[in-house]
């Protein structure tokens, strides 16, 4: 069985792009359900598949967090990956997409998990927000807090691989990815039409629209939203990424990994001078 790629919600679960992308396992209602009960789910789903890799979001609520720390340490297993980058919550489930697509292929668990890290590099998370007023993951100056409080005001923030923000109008841009992505997009209590434009002038294939993750709301600080994501959707793209990067064989827990921490022991090998990440050529997409 493949490795299991693990979400915290339903709605972190994106649809499958090719009939070849496992499914995302949805771990449900951990702070709510008995301890007993979701023990026994976790250990069902080590023995299935090996190791599972669970992708989630700084958004996902304390108890959650909590129960999967718990649920890891009971287990005294370091076949279980908690990952949590440093996304919004669209990006998360772009990423966990991308992990499910790599899970079909010969690729390792250790290295499979490392490849979360190396992927983010190459994910442009951002959203179009009606205030920026409680906003506190991307630094906002008191001049565009002052702004968000009139009527009409929007602003293009991106937050992931470097902090923008502008107030949208007819001149406003953000800078993004020098390679051609697809951009995901997810509509909040917002009308716009500004990310449309973006996606042209980031030289997008196209633009997919998915329900906005019930996260997002807490992550941006406001619900009148509209979050986007470009991202590469290519599985041989992805492969060709991952592969190219040289692996290594964990010193702690003798997995192959590439990078410089093991995700499933968290073990950092001595003297590792990680790679910077690799720039990609334009291309046509499949």
């Amino acid at each position: 069985m493949p490795t299991a790629i693990a979400v915290t919600s339903a709605d972190m679960a994106l649809p499958a792009q090719d009939e070849r992308t496992v499914p995302a396992v949805v771990l449900r209602d951990l702070d709510r359900r008995p301890l007993d009960q979701t023990l026994a789910e976790f250990t069902a789903l080590v023995e299935q598949h090996g190791h599972v890799i669970v992708v989630c979001s700084a958004a996902v609520p304390e108890p959650v967090t909590r129960r999967l720390y718990t649920l890891r340490s009971l287990l005294e297993s370091d076949r279980i990956a908690l990952f949590r980058p440093d996304l919004p919550p669209l990006g998360i489930a772009v990423l966990a997409r991308q992990l499910r697509q790599l899970a079909t292929c010969d690729l390792g668990p250790g290295v499979l998990a490392s490849a979360g890290r190396l992927l983010t590099h190459y994910i442009h998370a951002g959203a179009v927000l009606g205030s920026v007023a409680k906003l506190d993951r991307v630094p906002v100056t008191l001049k565009a807090h002052a702004k968000s409080w009139m009527p009409g005001t929007q602003f293009g923030v991106i937050a992931h691989p470097e902090p923008q923000l502008v107030r949208i109008g007819p001149e406003a841009m953000l800078n993004g990815p020098e390679f051609s992505t697809w951009m995901l997009v997810a509509k909040g209590q917002l009308q716009s039409d500004w990310v449309a434009g973006l996606a042209k002038s980031w030289g997008a294939y196209g633009l997919r629209e998915t329900p906005l993750p019930a996260e997002s709301a807490d992550w941006w600080g406001t619900g009148r939203m509209i979050e986007f994501t470009s991202y590469l959707a290519d599985l041989s793209v992805l492969y060709q990424l991952v592969t190219s990067v040289r692996q290594t064989s964990c010193h702690w827990c003798g997995i192959d990994v590439i990078g410089d921490r093991c995700v499933f022991c968290s073990a950092t090998p001595p003297d590792y001078d990680p790679p910077g990440p690799r720039a990609l050529e334009q291309r046509t997409p499949a």
